[in-house]
């Protein structure tokens, strides 16, 4: 057990930057899901969120002795991770970009009857789930990506729009408005088109095989359904002021625990040569 976990943040900071591997990975760990969650939001794929993450919870390490308390430690961390995320350009979705329009010409004219049953003796209605959770998250890849990121921070972090604007470097109110045109956006095309989270005539159940053979989810493969969920998106901030009625729309907005394989990585960089060159930066 780690006898850290305990100490006032401050306190284990200051041990951290000093070089206390066991302070810092306390420290690293009560982030890892912030920092896990934004990324796997802004780039779509529970790999791709892994590989930002360890370089986003990277930066952390080696500009913790910058932190100079001046505001919240997660609205520090916020300020790094989306700095990193915006201009990220090593994610999938990067090189094959989505649009509403496309999704939408998808919805409509695949040819969803005409794919032999790929299930690979999955429960269908396991894999429904994987592609209703997968669907929504990639269609946040369908917003540029500081609308993508003003609308996770607002709609799943639910982050004050003092502490979004200042982050992003935009006022409170330009924050907000944005912040209520990307969420009408969303909900519109959720309404039109998806019936899961809509009026929509799309239903997962019947899109499985299809979503299956063009590779947006694998019956060997289910990370969404398989992920643990955490509390990281409720504890971050207090929530932000109400600006619009579309709060109940959004419930796909789950957090998730790190990976196992994310976890690896860091306790990997905490334990290797490396780690000396971090705590004497």
């Amino acid at each position: 057990m780690n006898t850290k976990e305990n100490q006032p943040l401050a306190a284990l900071i200051e041990q951290a930057t000093a070089g206390d591997r066991a302070a810092l990975e306390t420290v690293l760990a009560g982030v890892q899901d912030l920092v896990f969650n934004l990324s796997l939001r802004m780039l779509g794929t529970f790999h791709d969120a892994e590989d930002a993450s360890q370089d986003i919870l990277l930066k952390i390490m080696t500009h913790l002795s910058s932190f100079k308390g001046e505001s919240a430690f997660t609205t520090w961390v916020f300020r790094i991770a989306v700095n990193h995320l915006k201009d990220y350009r090593k994610y999938m979705f990067a090189q094959f970009p989505l649009s509403f329009e496309y999704y939408g010409n998808d919805i409509r004219s695949g040819k969803v009857q005409d794919v032999p049953d790929l299930t690979q003796n999955v429960e269908k209605a396991i894999l429904a789930e994987e592609l209703k959770l997968s669907c929504t998250n990639v269609m946040l890849q369908c917003l540029d990506p500081e609308s993508r990121c003003i609308f996770i921070l607002g709609t799943m972090f639910h982050v004050d729009s003092r502490i979004a604007g200042d982050i992003l470097g935009i006022t409170p109110e330009a924050y907000r408005q944005r912040l209520s045109r990307v969420r009408k956006k969303m909900a519109e095309f959720l309404s039109e088109y998806c019936g899961e989270y809509g009026q929509g005539s799309c239903r997962c159940a019947g899109r499985v095989n299809y979503a299956i053979q063009n590779h947006r989810i694998a019956p060997g493969q289910l990370d969404f359904t398989s992920a643990k969920p955490s509390d990281a998106a409720v504890e971050v901030t207090a929530a932000m002021e109400e600006i619009d009625g579309y709060s109940q729309q959004f419930s796909f907005c789950r957090a998730y625990q790190s990976t196992e394989r994310l976890k690896q990585m860091i306790r990997d960089f905490l334990n290797g040569p490396a780690f000396s060159t971090v705590a004497g930066a």
